[in-house]
């Protein structure tokens, strides 16, 4: 492929790989610290990298973090090469603001949506230029994420009034 400023780059090259791999497992680490049924302790949170760090090795990813530590000194490292661009601006605010749903979907879409912005860090906001509101998301956005959260996960759990019982029919 080629960047919006020219640059050719190859999706299978190693370095974007890995980008992608820290990128992915500090957005799933946040999420989960932020709307999961509980969070992870610290030895937990560096199991879960270091159980990623094999599936990213399974897929061309070279040196990638075995601890949350890791994964931070990374994500800082990624810091100085990310750099926003009208193209990367579009992109967000049409999947934020423009989202190709219907009426009924856009509300809770727009809220899962809020949800995850709030776990961004300040430094990504600020250049997909993204208003960082801590108060904002601390006494509102966090609160109705997890409330999200967790009537998906009641939604989808197996004591779900409307869960499936027995086999599959024909």
């Amino acid at each position: 492929g080629t960047t919006s400023d020219g640059t050719p780059y190859a999706a299978s090259d190693p370095h974007l790989l890995r980008w992608v791999h820290v990128a992915e497992v500090d957005s799933f680490l946040r999420a989960y610290q932020t709307y999961g049924a509980g969070r992870l302790t610290p030895e937990q949170a560096d199991g879960y990298v270091a159980d990623m760090a094999v599936i990213a090795r399974a897929l061309g990813v070279t040196a990638p973090p075995l601890s949350v530590r890791g994964l931070r000194d990374q994500l800082l490292m990624f810091r100085n090469e990310t750099r926003s661009s009208p193209q990367s601006r579009d992109a967000a605010r049409y999947l934020l603001l423009e989202p190709p749903l219907d009426a009924a979907a856009r509300v809770p879409y727009m809220l899962i949506a809020a949800a995850a912005i709030a776990t961004l860090p300040a430094w990504a906001r600020a250049e997909l230029r993204i208003p960082y509101l801590p108060l904002a998301d601390e006494l509102f956005t966090k609160p109705v994420g997890g409330l999200v959260a967790r009537t998906i996960r009641w939604a989808t759990s197996i004591d779900a009034p409307f869960a499936p019982t027995g086999a599959a029919s024909s």
